[in-house]
């Protein structure tokens, strides 16, 4: 019999292009677009002006690919696991990662659940990312081959019971030959299909307007300080501010400024120069792995490399473990604008070993 396999379809060329590669494999497909979020007159806008999931192009798809598509609300739960966590992080001084925390607890937790509860026998979605078996017992996560749309350091999160129902049908092939499927096989408009290069929930704004729009208690004005304690001026509170920030600080000066850090305890933003952006070694928390056993393992290990921003370079780096599923890293290189609450993911050559929310 055909493996049955749940699709997540946002109605973006990604997920269009996995579900008819799912088919040409002889699977057989259902996709669902979950409804997470949306501003009022969303459906009044152009697709590449909303927010968020573009169920139209998702129907659309499905009905030309035959295969059945649902939409279910999920709005309440998405407000309350990552609305809201990225609300509290920005109020504390931190810099949330929300698009790790939506795989971690909807892509590939609820939406998971709901594919084995209706009795699929896996999950796909569209991410650039390869799950290997080693020896039918431990499950790998790898990059994408198309290591420019690589999106492994989102998926550092998930779990061995979770890796072995999932498939991601565009890890091996690259986003020009999805670009070109998209056209030839589905007749997708792509000039009108744009790839949203931010938070689906804060699209076509600037995030401080959308945390000010939801909770503007969060303006609770503070002091700007230099590094060496001395005071600067009068900040607009620390939710509109983060790690490695220069633009907007409102601050006459003869040099260029940077955020260094945020003091949640006195409300204070902490300026200096660029140089004084520059880490070489911090802590992480909450520590998941894919491809160890334990941290004390990683902690042997050599070769190893870091992202601390999905953008940023793999850099070389010595993770040594301490108490409370915490670890020190120690980076070959010191780097600027490392911010608590963003990832840092742990890499060994292809492979995403995990990683854990700098602290």
């Amino acid at each position: 019999m055909k493996k049955r396999v749940l699709i997540g379809m946002s109605g973006g060329i990604d997920s269009s292009v996995a579900a008819y590669l799912l088919l040409q494999s002889g699977y057989e497909v259902a996709g669902i677009t979950l409804r997470l979020w949306g501003d009022s007159g969303e459906e009044e806008k152009d697709w590449k002006s909303r927010s968020c999931c573009k169920i139209g192009i998702a129907r659309y798809v499905a009905e030309r690919l035959g295969i059945k598509h649902s939409v279910i609300d999920i709005s309440d739960q998405f407000r309350e696991h990552i609305i809201g966590q990225f609300l509290a992080e920005y109020t504390s001084g931190r810099t949330p990662n929300p698009c790790v925390r939506c795989n971690e607890r909807i892509k590939f937790g609820l939406l998971l659940d709901l594919a084995r509860e209706k009795g699929f026998d896996l999950l796909a979605t569209g991410h650039y990312a390869r799950i290997e078996n080693k020896d039918n017992s431990q499950y790998l996560l790898k990059k994408g081959v198309d290591e420019t749309k690589d999106q492994g350091y989102f998926l550092y999160r998930l779990r061995q019971d979770q890796l072995k129902d999932i498939l991601f049908p565009l890890g091996g092939i690259t986003k020009k030959e999805v670009f070109k499927i998209a056209e030839e096989c589905l007749g997708i408009p792509i000039e009108e299909v744009r790839e949203s290069q931010e938070i689906c929930f804060v699209t076509q704004k600037d995030y401080r307007d959308f945390v000010m729009g939801e909770i503007p208690q969060a303006a609770i004005p503070g002091d700007f300080v230099s590094v060496g304690g001395d005071y600067l001026g009068r900040h607009r509170g620390i939710a509109f501010y983060t790690v490695g920030q220069r633009r907007g600080l409102g601050i006459p000066a003869q040099k260029r400024l940077y955020v260094v850090r945020i003091e949640k305890e006195n409300d204070r933003v902490v300026l200096g120069d660029e140089k004084d952006l520059c880490v070489s070694q911090f802590v992480i928390k909450d520590i998941n792995l894919i491809g160890a056993d334990n941290i004390d393992e990683i902690g042997e290990r050599k070769g190893l490399k870091i992202k601390i921003r999905y953008r940023s370079d793999e850099i070389s780096a010595g993770i040594l473990p301490a108490d409370d599923n915490r670890a020190l890293v120690i980076l070959s290189e010191g780097q600027r604008g490392v911010a608590p609450g963003q990832s840092a993911v742990i890499y060994d050559g292809e492979y995403i070993i995990g990683g854990g929310v700098i602290e």
